[in-house]
């Protein structure tokens, strides 16, 4: 079998909503606010489990004590965690104004640290990203800002289309803006440091934890203004991030249309259904679908219908 499905795992967030069942058909949890799935995630607290074929029911941690080497090849330690977490997020509120740590202070504060990607796959009307500082902010105009609860006006806000493409690298402040749905590759790392959550109470009516100190440590304060890759949705393929942790390349293929995605022997890839569909030998992946293609798989993805999907490599270092 040439690439492993996942069955996702629904994740209740405060500013979830129910668009992943409107938009991929999704079997939701009745009555919950799921503002993540987790669809490849090697974690202690959480394991993705195969959803079908040879190796249904097996966790993502032992398929890899197990078969280290054929999943993600001769050099990788069978005990070290998969390093890429992917995540669809349904933003139906506004997500709390954060940042994730850089390595070194990661190491200091007991997390981890997290650079991220989010491609915008749907967008309302209106609706934004905020990413980095504006030009001139200083530390101190930003604690300012924060004892007087404006930091809004601090940071840089822009619009959030449909293509769009952000690296967030750790320290860099950020949040998304209701009305966005978003794929999310990640480094493995679930440590994110709430500066600000815009005077909101959790699901249990109570403020959520904020995490000034360890934000305050984290934030780049001379990160500033950053822009989004728009990509083109007429190219045939396009690299839309790259970074030291991995690289995403979208493409888009015609009906019938076959695209060799994967080597034997040359990396791991994990393809992203954003619309359309991909089949293969012995495998199916329809739209919301991630699939895991081994070190030691080739795969040709055909297309069923005219297909837009994101390929994630250069993870296995």
């Amino acid at each position: 079998m040439s690439v492993l499905k996942f069955t996702p795992i629904c994740v209740v967030r405060v500013w979830g909503g129910r668009s992943l069942a409107k938009v991929f058909g999704r079997d939701l949890p009745e009555g919950k606010r799921i503002g993540e799935t987790w669809e490849i995630v090697d974690r202690p607290e959480s394991q993705s489990i195969v959803a079908e074929g040879p190796w249904k029911d097996r966790t993502l941690r032992e398929l890899i004590e197990s078969n280290s080497d054929w999943l993600l090849g001769p050099s990788w330690p069978s005990a070290k965690p998969f390093p890429i977490l992917v995540k669809w997020l349904d933003c139906s509120e506004r997500l709390s104004l954060q940042v994730h740590p850089p390595s070194v202070i990661a190491h200091e504060l007991g997390g981890e640290p997290k650079t991220e990607n989010w491609y915008v796959a749907e967008a309302t009307s209106g609706a934004g990203l905020i990413a980095g500082l504006k030009s001139g902010v200083t530390k101190e105009s930003f604690e300012k800002a924060l004892k007087a609860g404006c930091l809004e006006d601090l940071c840089y806000r822009f619009p959030s289309l449909a293509g769009d493409s952000l690296l967030v690298e750790s320290g860099r402040i950020h949040a998304i803006d209701g009305g966005n749905l978003i794929l999310e590759v990640q480094q493995n790392s679930d440590t994110t440091y709430r500066v600000y959550d815009w005077e909101r109470v959790g699901l249990d009516g109570e403020p959520r934890e904020l995490h000034v100190e360890e934000s305050l440590r984290c934030i780049n304060f001379a990160d500033f203004e950053p822009e989004p890759f728009h990509s083109d949705p007429e190219a045939a393929e396009q690299v839309i991030a790259e970074c030291d942790h991995f690289r995403i390349c979208k493409f888009e293929i015609a009906d019938g249309q076959k695209k060799k995605l994967s080597s034997a022997g040359g990396d791991v890839a994990l393809v992203h259904i954003l619309s359309g569909s991909l089949h293969g030998e012995g495998c199916f992946l329809k739209a919301g679908d991630t699939g895991l293609v081994p070190f030691s798989e080739d795969f040709f993805g055909q297309a069923s219908e005219k297909t837009t999907f994101l390929v994630t490599d250069r993870f296995i270092r």
